[in-house]
């Protein structure tokens, strides 16, 4: 597995990033792993080299970020992984415990830590743009954690450019840590961060992180439960055009006798503003047949033809995910 640099920052990270929202409570979605099934997945990733994992305090409510630190540090030195996990989305019906106002950052990385029995995160990732929240309370917040050394390094995800370059312009104009890395969705059915963010990142020496890179499964034609349950699935992806990259998907995993979840992440992986694609899986054969995406390298013909069936679709910016289902309040004291 090869390690390559954060973006302009000293920190190094294993080229391809394990995303562990399939990690915590099936009680939370039908398609997430439970611990003792998490277990050979998370090993097969570390056996592979990848030392670098992205969770987040809403996936599962907390029992994602549990499982994930607890069976990574089982196995391997704490110092020895690069961990991430976010914050913004409520964690339960308390108004305040959500965004990104000082109290909730405060609040949120305090229990993260507690939950990943740890002393400091690498990545801290505000998961969306707060608008309710001014930008300065946020920015001097994130610093302090900074400060504090309980977090390492800043991150952003899932807002429009103007939001993310004023939010580092803020935190410039005072002093305060900025944002060293942008983790947006992007796949060869959603470019639209090529637009403006993909620039800004690349002019700023920002580590892009790309999440779903397989559009939620669409690209490795998977039949399994979370394509057929993931209500976002039906209304991001599937229209013609969709059908008809996939189907020149299909038809060079074909030619080149491999599979299309490993071309299309080729095809990403060739994209010089992706520092690193942030995997997702839930076998460790899948985990497997994406780290071999590394060895396929795509030619100048393939990514031509893969790029030039795209067309402007609208922005998925707004990405705000339901209540948490009633059944799960209380369900753990460590989830809490």
């Amino acid at each position: 597995m090869e390690t390559v640099s954060f973006g302009n920052t000293g920190l190094k990270v294993s080229r391809l990033c394990f995303g562990t929202m399939t990690i915590g409570s099936s009680r939370w979605k039908p398609w997430v792993l439970d611990e003792a099934a998490s277990r050979p997945l998370l090993k097969q990733c570390l056996d592979l080299g990848i030392t670098f994992y992205d969770t987040a305090n809403w996936y599962s409510t907390g029992e994602s970020e549990r499982i994930v630190a607890s069976t990574l540090t089982s196995m391997v030195p704490r110092d020895s992984l690069v961990l991430a996990t976010k914050a913004f989305y409520a964690m339960s019906g308390d108004p305040n415990d959500r965004g990104l106002s000082r109290k909730h950052l405060l609040a949120s990385v305090d229990a993260s830590l507690r939950r990943m029995n740890t002393d400091y995160i690498d990545l801290l990732v505000i998961h969306a743009f707060d608008p309710e929240t001014p930008m300065e309370e946020t920015m001097e917040a994130l610093h302090d954690l900074v400060r504090s050394g309980k977090v390492l390094y800043l991150g952003a995800s899932t807002m429009f450019a103007w939001q993310f370059a004023q939010m580092n312009h803020v935190a410039r104009l005072n002093g305060w840590t900025q944002f060293v890395n942008m983790q947006c969705q992007y796949n060869l059915l959603y470019r639209e961060e090529e637009r403006e963010m993909l620039p800004y990142c690349r002019d700023r020496g920002i580590a892009v992180t790309g999440f779903s890179v397989l559009a939620r499964g669409q690209l490795s034609a998977s039949d399994r439960i979370r394509s057929r349950t993931d209500e976002h699935f039906s209304n991001m992806y599937g229209d013609a055009l969709d059908r008809e990259i996939c189907a020149r998907v299909a038809a060079v995993a074909a030619e080149r006798n491999t599979t299309m979840a490993a071309v299309a992440l080729a095809w990403v992986l060739a994209r010089e503003d992706i520092c690193c694609p942030i995997i997702g899986a839930s076998t460790p054969g899948q985990v497997e047949n994406n780290v071999r995406a590394l060895d396929l390298e795509l030619t100048a013909e393939e990514i031509d033809g893969l790029s030039a069936m795209y067309r402007p679709r609208d922005v998925i910016n707004d990405y705000v995910p339901e209540p948490m289902p009633r059944y799960w309040q209380g369900v753990s004291d460590d989830a809490q």
